[in-house]
């Protein structure tokens, strides 16, 4: 029998994450920031008025919480983008990300309550972007 060498791929190449997961998360990225710039927006400026008829949870709630989530919603948008775009604080993208799938999974218990399985459907999905991208962007910075 001959002797047959195996040659596995070294450490580096295994843990280092692909293009495929880089291009994923800038998509995900994209289309999270979008989402959370329109209705942060809606949220933080637009007349009440408004922002009822978009959301009418929005009705039961102070309006100056409604105005601290929409600009805590833009916040997390930019949070999305910025730091990992211009490579300034990169480790802020991941948190930024954390941020907006906690503050997702706190709506859920707040519509559980109205009633409202529309939204809590919108706010898994959210969430569970975000925590995809906090994942994705930790993994990448941890493995350069």
């Amino acid at each position: 029998m001959p002797s047959e060498s195996i040659t596995l791929p070294s450490a580096a190449a295994t843990s280092r994450p692909s293009r495929s997961l880089h291009v994923t998360l800038w998509l995900v990225q994209a289309l999270l920031a979008a989402a959370f710039l329109l209705v942060g927006y809606t949220h933080a400026a637009e007349p009440i008025a408004v922002a009822i008829a978009r959301a009418p949870w929005v009705a039961s709630l102070p309006v100056p919480l409604v105005r601290f989530i929409g600009v805590v919603e833009l916040a997390g948008a930019l949070g999305l983008l910025l730091p990992a775009a211009t490579r300034v604080r990169p480790i802020l993208t991941p948190l930024a990300a954390a941020g907006l799938a906690v503050m997702m999974a706190l709506a859920i218990p707040f519509h559980l309550v109205r009633g409202e399985t529309r939204e809590i459907a919108i706010n898994l999905v959210l969430g569970s972007l975000a925590a995809f991208v906090a994942w994705g962007r930790a993994r990448m910075q941890r493995n350069g």
